[in-house]
């Protein structure tokens, strides 16, 4: 069975808990142990506080990863902000000796140490190359048959020279694991436009990042989509919470939704009272 440090991130827990549930439901049935990461705290935001400061911004990120090492674990997370933070700040720490001990003096202030050995994933990556989507389409025992849109965000493919998981530009491992559940991914414009919400911008330019949130339900509108299906809760954020403003209503589900829902969890197992945008299956 893999074994994973479970990274919940800031979002899930504390806006939707039915990612969280439905994560920790999909990933047993799938055969992934999760270990909670306790004592975790912000990834923090790559966005925000590297902007700032670089080395505060690695210290945050360091404590994390040690934790994980200190359970001889990788780390997985369900939120792209999360990944792209700690997986950045694990390939510099963990092959820069230099930077390492820079960030390591500042550990001992806590009596921590990192020793740079933490793998970092994202838990779509975990089911698309560790479980596979054949077997995720053996465990839908309830198939389905929606039109979907799926949301990759920014931070889950790039940077794609580091990641490579898929073609950054036109990527399908999401479409893939959607269509996993019998669903259909549908074509659209601009599928890879961020949601408006990422690196401040909208805290920043509030107009500059409605009108990227606008664009993308636009488009998923004109595609036909009856949900909106992310990897991401800030993304997931963004859009349940702008829509009714924008003139839209298109449900969104976290992946991990989606799959609660093909292998037969309740909607309330699924926390879908907590949307927004109400979610009718």
């Amino acid at each position: 069975m893999a074994k994973y440090a479970f990274f919940l991130g800031c979002i899930a827990p504390l806006r939707y808990p039915g990612v969280e549930k439905s994560t920790r439901v999909v990933c047993e049935k799938l055969g992934i142990e999760l270990v909670d990461l306790t004592d975790a705290s912000c990834c923090p935001a790559p966005g925000v506080i590297r902007a700032f400061s670089r080395t505060t911004w690695l210290a945050a990120a360091a404590r994390n990863l040690a934790l994980a090492e200190q359970l001889g674990l990788p780390i997985m997370t369900i939120c792209n902000g999360c990944y792209g933070s700690l997986f950045e700040a694990a390939h510099e720490l963990n092959n820069n000796a230099e930077e390492l001990a820079k960030v390591n003096e500042i550990l001992a202030k806590i009596g921590m140490h990192y020793n740079g050995t933490t793998q970092v994933h994202h838990f779509a990556e975990v089911f698309y190359k560790e479980v596979g989507v054949e077997k995720i389409k053996a465990a839908c025992t309830k198939p389905l048959d929606y039109g979907i849109a799926t949301f990759y965000g920014c931070h889950f493919l790039k940077p794609g020279d580091l990641k490579g998981l898929d073609d950054v530009e036109d990527p399908k491992i999401l479409d893939e694991l959607v269509e996993a559940t019998g669903c259909k991914s549908l074509p659209r414009k601009q599928k890879t436009l961020c949601c408006g919400s990422g690196g401040g911008l909208k805290a920043a330019f509030g107009d500059v990042a409605k009108e990227f949130t606008k664009t993308n339900l636009e488009n998923m509108q004109a595609s036909g989509a009856q949900f909106i299906v992310d990897v991401c809760p800030f993304c997931h954020l963004q859009f349940d919470s702008s829509e009714e403003a924008l003139g839209f209503n298109i449900p969104v589900l976290h992946l991990s939704q989606l799959y609660g829902i093909a292998m037969g969890m309740s909607e309330e197992e699924l926390g879908l009272s907590a949307h927004k945008v109400p979610v009718k299956l």
